[in-house]
């Protein structure tokens, strides 16, 4: 604690200091960028150049990182105070990083927080993307990803489809009205079997009678159940859903953290919308 304590005082130190050598033409531009997640990783790795991260976190390499081969040689720092402080950074970017109080701790430190924030539909995500692009002092590049997202729903608006899907996971839930995933299945053009609204346990009783026409199939390939754990894919109710239906694959990488990589996977269920 009291290494921590004397950190602390010497980071608002030297963060004073560097504030105060700024002239007035000289902008607030972050040059010294530590990211604490791999949410905050992909926009970090996304918008800005290597030499501006002074380090991301230890999942920024990671199966689903979907920014992983950006991260190839970039320093890694685990998101703990200490760590981070000693780097000095000028801007902290996190989502869930560090835990409840990181942001309250580095803003004290004087380090400005930038947080990556929670969407819940596309367009949610198109504009905290411009708005991290932005912070990042990367506005332009910002402005090039969502046009490039638009032009790519606007090619799946013209083919649409009436086929129902279901999103299942290997822990054996599903997803209904009020989540991104639902606004993912519309936004290929699909109807969501689920009718619930929210994260619930995969309908094994409606599937007993009722069957979707494609399985949103989340997961499966990258090993992250235990595999002597049950859950409602374990039925055979459920096991039947993947070998009889239409199956697209949805890579952790395209749906782990709302970012432009989700049309990846709405491409992809728009899809097997049509075939």
């Amino acid at each position: 604690m009291l290494k921590l304590t004397i950190l602390l005082s010497f980071f608002s130190l030297a963060a004073c200091g560097a504030q105060s050598a700024l002239s007035p033409n000289e902008t607030a531009r972050p040059m010294r960028i530590v990211s604490l997640d791999y949410c905050a990783d992909q926009f970090v790795l996304k918008f800005v150049d290597k030499d501006r991260i002074l380090a991301v976190s230890p999942d920024a390499g990671k199966e689903f990182s979907y920014m992983r081969d950006a991260a190839k040689g970039v320093r890694v720092a685990r998101p703990v105070a200490e760590d981070v402080i000693i780097l000095k950074p000028d801007l902290v970017v996190r989502s869930y990083g560090g835990g409840p109080n990181a942001a309250a701790f580095f803003e004290r430190a004087g380090v400005p927080v930038l947080n990556v924030g929670w969407a819940g539909d596309v367009e949610a995500v198109i504009a905290n993307i411009e708005r991290m692009a932005d912070e990042l002092g990367e506005p332009q590049q910002g402005q090039a990803v969502i046009a490039d997202m638009r032009a790519r729903l606007a090619a799946i608006a013209s083919t649409r489809s009436s086929r129902s899907s279901l999103y299942m996971t290997p822990s054996g839930v599903t997803s209904g009205p009020g989540s991104l995933i639902h606004e993912m299945l519309l936004a290929a053009g699909l109807v969501n079997f689920q009718e619930e609204p929210g994260w619930r346990s995969i309908p094994l009783e409606r599937l007993a009678y009722d069957q979707p026409d494609l399985i949103a199939a989340a997961f499966f390939g990258n090993h992250t159940n235990h595999l002597d754990a049950w859950s409602a894919m374990n039925h055979p109710v459920a096991q039947t859903q993947l070998k009889d239906r239409d199956v697209v694959a949805l890579e952790g990488a395209w749906t782990s953290c709302g970012g432009w990589f989700l049309m990846d996977a709405i491409e992809a269920l728009a899809e097997g919308a049509v075939q």
